[in-house]
């Protein structure tokens, strides 16, 4: 008898070793394996970018000076991946979708509008009047202004449907891609390439002023999600789960496509499109956490990004001297990545 007891507590313990985040704890180990590789890649990235090609002596004054220039880009890096990692995990999850992002509601189209309008009604000089703090709030509150119009619309009502709320964004993306396109073709030469090095996404395009600005939104929105992991959990179970297991779907879906649209719009405003990013960081995230949990999926998915964005600038920097195509590479892998998994039918 004391034998069965004994089984059947060892069988019990076994059980709920299998349970949560990892089912054994190899899964367990490899995930503090893969995060502590994050780190030191993310600090090692990091510390390459503030010494590499540093022409004063290390540990001058002049040496920390020009580091503290170069850590305001550092800071917009981290700022770009942690909103990216997060809104992206995020809106997969609540569209039960891992080959869309947030930039499918139309936050880089409405980005390009602005910026296209305010050249060509007001010249090439039209881009210093969408630079400064207020003009940075000013853009933030666009979109999620437009973003919280069209959730309340499509979401809140009898038949709110998100599929429709996707293909709206869709449609609205691509009407303001179009008068973006037909704006450009109007302008001239030269004002035309003032536009488009504001128009690819570039951490150059950050300003350390619009940090007080950024920094508490991105870290508040990713609190948000972060402590409404749990639930995050609950919503990746499908719609039909969630309500059976007393989540108020429709109220939590709009609650994260807020959060989304906060993130979304600080990391565009702040440095431009980045379309693919989000897609990659997501997938990659997915792939080295190896587990459902969003608690554990968010911190890999901000560092991959963060490693992604300071290895490509560290290495197209100081490599090829050609930091300014580093948006492009995203983009270029991203996209490849994209149509991999569109290929291998979601596999991944």
């Amino acid at each position: 008898m004391a034998e069965a007891q004994v089984a059947a507590r060892a069988q019990s313990a076994t059980a709920r070793s299998r349970t949560g985040a990892f089912p054994t704890r190899l899964g367990r180990s490899r995930y503090v394996l893969v995060l502590t590789l994050l780190i030191v890649l993310a600090a090692g990235f990091a510390a390459g970018l503030l010494a590499i090609d540093n022409p004063m002596p290390a540990g001058s004054a002049g040496f920390w000076r020009i580091a503290e220039l170069r850590a305001s880009g550092i800071l917009a890096m981290a700022i770009v991946a942690t909103c990216q990692a997060f809104a992206t995990v995020s809106f997969q999850t609540v569209t039960n979708n891992r080959i869309i992002t947030p930039s499918i509601m139309g936050f880089e189209s409405l980005y390009i509008a602005v910026q296209t309008s305010a050249v060509f009604f007001l010249g090439a000089a039209g881009i210093t009047a969408v630079t400064g703090l207020g003009q940075f709030a000013l853009q933030i509150a666009l979109m999620v202004g437009l973003s919280l119009l069209l959730y309340g619309w499509l979401l809140s009502g009898k038949y709110g449907n998100l599929q429709i709320m996707l293909l709206v964004g869709i449609i609205i993306g691509g009407g303001l891609g179009a008068v973006s396109t037909f704006m450009q073709r109007l302008l001239t030469p030269s004002e035309f390439d003032v536009l488009t090095a504001r128009l690819f996404g570039s951490v150059s395009n950050a300003d350390s002023a619009y940090f007080p600005v950024a920094i508490p939104l991105c870290a508040l929105a990713a609190a948000g999600l972060w402590l409404s992991a749990k639930r995050l959990n609950v919503l990746a179970l499908g719609r039909d789960a969630a309500v059976n297991l007393g989540l108020r779907h429709r109220a939590e879906v709009l609650r994260v496509l807020v959060l989304v649209a906060v993130l979304m719009a600080v990391s565009t405003a702040l440095v431009g499109p980045m379309t693919f990013l989000g897609f990659l960081v997501a997938t990659l995230a997915y792939q080295f956490a190896d587990t459902h949990d969003h608690r554990l999926v968010f911190p890999v998915a901000a560092l991959t990004g963060f490693v992604v964005l300071a290895g490509a600038y560290l290495v197209m920097k100081h490599v090829f001297y050609a930091q300014g195509v580093v948006s492009i590479i995203i983009e270029l892998v991203g996209g490849t990545v994209f149509l991999i998994v569109i290929l291998r039918k979601g596999r991944l």
